[in-house]
């Protein structure tokens, strides 16, 4: 049986990983410290350290991290909290797994029409994709060489019902809803054109308690996406199409620095399923569908 200690678990990704967790009957305890109790961003590992030896989890999981920010804020979020964790882990339950969320964005640019493997060069383009690699390898390095249980999770482009404006379906949806109230004939988005893969985030909250609860790994990165790809203007008209949207959908402006540079990505998930018998399960249509109607319900 099995205690674990969640922080983000307020979070988009974290209240699904926190709610997958809290209904498998292997996990006896799910422990939430709310920044109320421990602040990942600015506290201290030595205070960290205390709270881990407080709570003795079997696994510590960790759900924060910044998606936008400047260079500094994105490297104190996905760099400096790994680092952090990993020191304190280690001191204080150095038999605890230790898990973190990676990003695609590591990736980087990479061929067309090819589905990525963990194996792939890690080449990011900008702040956001380096913050999380440096985590990543921070991770990979010390499970590897035995100093922690460690262990990260490349997340490809999360979806699901509570998502934020952060996200691009997230968004459309918002600006959706809005035309809709106001009879609005278009919205206006990002440019759309690249092909992205999109997992739903209860599949990805399932790989979250797959790799908590594995004997034992013998990789310490995995991919964490659909294993499709799809246009970002297929995936918006299919949210605009369920709620019935008939408006133009324009697009202007540039989109998140963190993917701009990268026209097609893909994962390979074949890894978390030889390794953990893991492998998603939703489809697009379900996620667009519960995307919508958890807005509706607000």
């Amino acid at each position: 049986m099995t205690r674990v200690l969640i922080f983000g678990a307020s979070g988009f990704i974290g209240g699904h990983a926190r709610a997958a967790l809290e209904s498998d009957p292997r996990v006896t305890e799910v422990i939430c410290p709310g920044r109320a109790t421990f602040d990942l961003l600015d506290g201290e590992p030595d205070a960290l350290a205390a709270i881990l030896r407080e709570v003795a989890p079997d696994a510590v999981v960790n759900c924060v991290g910044a998606l936008t920010g400047s260079a500094a804020q994105l490297v104190t979020a996905n760099t400096l909290v790994a680092a952090k964790l990993l020191e304190a882990t280690v001191a204080a339950v150095p038999q605890a797994r230790l898990v973190r969320l990676g990003s695609a964005g590591e990736y980087g640019p990479v061929p067309d029409r090819v589905s990525v493997t963990e194996e792939e060069p890690a080449q990011p383009v900008g702040a956001y994709g380096v913050s999380h690699l440096a985590g990543t390898r921070l991770f990979q390095l010390a499970g590897e060489s035995g100093q922690a249980d460690a262990v990260s999770l490349r997340v490809f482009n999360p979806i699901g019902p509570g998502m934020s404006e952060e996200n691009l379906l997230g968004r459309a949806a918002a600006r959706i809803r809005g035309a809709l109230a106001d009879g609005a004939p278009e919205i206006t988005l990002g440019p759309l054109s690249a092909y992205r893969d999109f997992v739903d985030v209860r599949d990805l909250a399932a790989l979250i308690v797959a790799v908590v609860l594995a004997p034992e790994l013998r990789h310490r990165v995995f991919n964490a996406g659909s294993g499709r790809a799809i246009t970002a203007r297929e995936a918006v008209e299919l949210l605009a199409s369920t709620a019935g949207y008939r408006g133009r959908i324009r697009e202007a402006g540039t989109g998140p620095q963190r993917s701009m540079a990268v026209n097609w990505i893909r994962a390979d998930v074949s890894r978390a399923d030889h390794e953990l018998g893991w492998s998603p399960v939703r489809d697009l249509a379900t996620s667009i569908k519960d995307i919508w109607a958890a807005g509706e319900t607000r």
